[in-house]
């Protein structure tokens, strides 16, 4: 493709690696500071083997540069041999097309790999290459016979371009906590019904009875310390997903690349740690990831993922937190329903419009499952 001035062609391209492009030009797209299309975020997980061959996450990053070859545009993207660690299910999608007789996979997706978290997944240098990106994405796709591309929990400044681009929007649900202004837990407290704030503090005392609780960041995270959560993580992967998304050498680079943006919630009994979260800090947002133990704990689970994450973000300054995919438990607990959206093209027209109408009256149904829920929250009703 070729554009702008006639001495400055744009050229897209496909990269085999996001490790094969400069941080500093990477980054200098991703000025919202998101922690998770980061050049180290996602390095991390190409160098630690967590995406890349056997995975079934094949990087494959498209980019535009200008004929002085600077990176004006990127996508993370991914070829993708299944559909898992993406946490917008499209099984039925892939079952119903090979039933007709097509070929599901490899698709494209366009995503911050196993993080059901919102952030920009067009990296812009002007809004204007938006469109040309994501043709960029359709011919890619059309030219090798994959079945689609996808974009998931892409941030609502972005969701227009990819509609404007024709791609179709699929509306699903979150919890996230937002920070009204509090300067403490009790602030937040004060925001609910009189039952429901009983009813954390209660939660609170009783996870806290048995166990002291650190937050640690940045150099106070030691070796001993990721050893113990990745016995955690795998645990919780186990019992999940069957494999963890994630090597050990990941959390690692983690804290090598990112360290300052890592949030690590530890819970010790007797000096021994028996259960942790890992959060990712934002500019604007705490995001909640990982989460694992090896005691069961009463309502340790709450605390350490959702109670400490919402003591780190008013101390922190952060406007919300987002707790990650699914659960409706976090709504007792202060995290209110928000709309998230993920973007799709499809490459058979037949195909294309009846995932357009199954798209328009899923929407339907997450409208009202979202009204639902947000007359459900535990705050005072004024």
């Amino acid at each position: 493709m070729s554009g702008g001035p006639p001495d400055a062609p744009l050229v897209a391209k496909v990269g085999g690696s996001v490790g094969a492009f400069a941080a500093a030009d990477w980054d200098a797209l991703n000025p919202s500071g998101n922690p998770f299309v980061s050049h180290a975020f996602l390095t991390a997980l190409e160098d630690s083997g967590s995406v890349g061959e056997g995975t079934g996450w094949q990087p494959a990053p498209i980019v535009i540069e200008d004929g002085q070859g600077t990176l004006r545009a990127a996508l993370p993207s991914y070829l993708k041999g299944h559909s898992q660690g993406e946490y917008v299910f499209d099984h039925a999608w892939a079952d119903a097309f090979e039933r007709a007789g097509g070929r599901y996979y490899p698709k494209l997706q366009i995503a911050a790999p196993f993080t059901p978290a919102t952030g920009p997944r067009l990296l812009l240098a002007e809004a204007a290459l938006a469109g040309p990106l994501l043709e960029a994405a359709q011919q890619l796709c059309s030219q090798n016979g994959f079945s689609s591309a996808h974009a998931s929990f892409i941030e609502e400044a972005q969701q227009g371009l990819f509609a404007q681009a024709g791609w179709m929007l699929r509306h699903d649900v979150q919890f996230h906590w937002n920070n009204r202004g509090y300067g403490s837990f009790d602030d937040f407290l004060g925001d609910l019904a009189s039952r429901k704030r009983k009813d954390l503090r209660k939660e609170r005392a009783a996870a806290q009875a048995s166990v002291t609780i650190e937050r640690l960041r940045g150099d106070d995270i030691r070796p001993e310390h990721w050893d113990a959560f990745w016995i955690f993580y795998q645990d919780t992967g186990a019992r999940k997903w069957g494999t963890p998304y994630l090597t050990r050498e990941a959390f690692d680079l983690f804290h090598q690349r990112m360290g300052d943006s890592l949030l690590l919630v530890l819970a010790f009994e007797e000096g021994e740690p028996v259960a942790g979260a890992l959060n990712f800090i934002g500019r604007d947002a705490l995001y909640g990831r990982y989460w694992g133990c090896t005691r069961d704990i009463r309502f340790l689970h709450f605390e350490l993922c959702y109670y400490q994450a919402i003591d780190a973000a008013i101390e922190l300054g952060l406007a919300r937190v987002e707790a990650g995919a699914q659960g409706g438990h976090k709504l007792a607990r202060g995290y209110e329903p928000v709309t998230t959206v993920s973007a799709h093209w499809i490459a058979d027209p037949g195909f294309a419009a009846a995932v357009a109408d199954f798209l328009e009256r899923e929407r339907e149904g997450v409208a009202q499952d979202r009204m639902f829920l947000g007359e459900r929250t535990p705050f005072r009703k004024t």
